[in-house]
């Protein structure tokens, strides 16, 4: 049975007159009846009785409106939602710790401000993994910093980003080479975009820096950066901007080595691509540019 059979079926309850519902529908009576019959077919019961021209709803026709209008109109109002308002639905969506702690919560803000009918369900995680959940098509979209080349997936770049070494020691040289950066070393965690983007760029010194600790998370190591003068750490540009400007980080330049990257949005290969997905993705798109 279908929702165009059930609203014919309805109508009929209130005026038997087949010609009077085609007329006010704009449809042939035949078309009512071949309607009406497919859904007696399909629940192998007779709800009308064919008395001239008219259907009278017969007592299985009483029957079968009684326990079915209430869950019919439910679905009319359902599919209104649709209509009304195609970007309704959910959508899975993970981004690495940079992108979404500094960048995406007004997005995402703006987003469901625009579009009620929308749920996101937000996740971070590292890079690293969001990879691997988009393969299993276990999130809609990611938002990454490291580049891949999986060929299940597709990769839109969003915008570049810098990665710059900081201390609250104000008396560190301004620029300097890094093997001369006699510092402790405080670094995200194995398999966080930022680290690997530090790692593969400074190549061969790695083996060589002191690093102390590792951390998941940047305010935890902002903490201990702007506590201990003598540590270091290389982050995005974005993620403190704010301690740059008060004066309460510094930056030390690096000779020789330029640590830039790309922000990036992947989803699988295979993803259908409706209309809320595609809106969603220019939306963040945008909001990069």
């Amino acid at each position: 049975m279908t929702l165009k059979e059930l609203n014919f079926f309805y109508k009929l309850c209130e005026n038997p007159q087949v010609t009077q519902i085609a007329n006010e529908l704009h449809i042939s009576q035949s078309a009512i009846s071949l309607a009406i019959k497919s859904l007696e077919n399909s629940l192998n019961e007779q709800l009308f009785d064919r008395i001239g021209k008219k259907l009278i709803l017969n007592e299985k026709g009483r029957v079968f409106r009684e326990k079915t209008l209430s869950h019919y109109l439910a679905l009319v109002d359902a599919s209104h939602i649709f209509e009304e308002n195609k970007l309704a639905g959910h959508i899975k969506i993970a981004a690495s710790k940079t992108i979404s702690n500094y960048i995406m919560p007004n997005i995402y803000f703006d987003f469901l401000s625009k579009y009620k009918e929308v749920k996101l369900n937000i996740s971070t995680i590292n890079s690293t993994n969001i990879i691997e959940k988009v393969l299993k098509s276990e999130l809609d979209i990611g938002l990454i910093e490291v580049d891949t080349q999986n060929s299940n997936l597709v990769k839109e770049k969003l915008s570049n980003d810098e990665l710059i070494v900081v201390s609250s020691d104000s008396a560190n040289p301004k620029e300097a080479f890094i093997d001369t950066i006699d510092k402790k070393w405080i670094l995200r965690e194995l398999g966080s975009g930022t680290r690997e983007i530090f790692i593969n760029h400074i190549g061969e010194i790695a083996k060589e820096l002191d690093i102390f600790m590792e951390l998941q998370d940047f305010e935890e190591i902002k903490s201990i950066i702007l506590e201990n003068k003598n540590c270091v750490t290389a982050l995005s540009k974005v993620a403190v901007k704010k301690e740059l400007e008060e004066k309460k980080l510094f930056e030390i330049k690096l000779k020789n080595i330029k640590l830039e990257r790309e922000f990036y949005l992947i989803y699988h290969k295979d993803k259908s691509k409706n209309l809320l997905f595609e809106t969603f993705v220019e939306f963040i798109k945008n909001r990069f540019n």
